[in-house]
């Protein structure tokens, strides 16, 4: 069954994670891709802190080849990385074990990333890579995969959904409504 892990690590031990040292209130979201032959998560967005000031900051870790802004939005700025692919870190790892990011989101204490497994083994293989190469993560949640709700089904109880279900349905909705308006037998 395919499963999701929730798992954090410090931001120092992430090739992004030298930006916080020079921009402490910086957030980081790497952009989810399909990932292509040797492309790990090339976008990603960087808020909280001026265009100059990015490129230099995260320019000083080895496992960054080169970086470029892409484009701005707002406050927001969109760049580019290439990163080392012989620096072991947990973009690596996940590329290696072909586990997919689902969500990676950094702040000056921690990193914290979403994947997901064809099954529990995937997940298992991943974290195992990752104390073979003395990559410290925190698996944080662990859970099967579940099925997709709508709003709605999450703030209703089950009888209210069942009400909406049935008054549609009967044509309640409808203009001028079809039935009996008062009642919904």
């Amino acid at each position: 069954m395919a499963t999701e892990a929730t798992f954090t690590t410090s931001s120092d031990q992430f090739p992004l994670g030298t930006v916080f040292a020079q921009l402490p209130n910086v957030t980081v979201t790497l952009e989810r891709l399909i990932p292509a032959q040797d492309v790990v998560i090339p976008y990603f967005w960087v808020r909280g802190t001026e265009v100059e000031d990015i490129e230099n900051a995260f320019t000083e870790h080895p496992g960054v080849k080169d970086i470029r802004l892409v484009d701005s939005i707002e406050d927001e700025y969109l760049l580019r990385v290439e990163w080392a692919l012989d620096y072991d870190d947990v973009l690596t790892v996940l590329a290696e074990t072909e586990v997919p990011l689902i969500e990676a989101t950094g702040t000056n204490r921690q990193w914290t990333f979403e994947i997901r497994g064809d099954d529990r083994s995937g997940i298992a293989a991943f974290q195992r890579r990752c104390r073979e190469l003395d990559i410290p993560i925190t698996l944080t949640e662990l859970h099967a995969l579940t099925p997709v709700k709508t709003a709605t089904e999450t703030l209703l109880t089950d009888t209210q959904q069942e009400a909406l279900v049935l008054a549609y349905e009967r044509g309640y909705f409808e203009s001028p409504p079809r039935g009996h308006v008062g009642s919904l037998r």
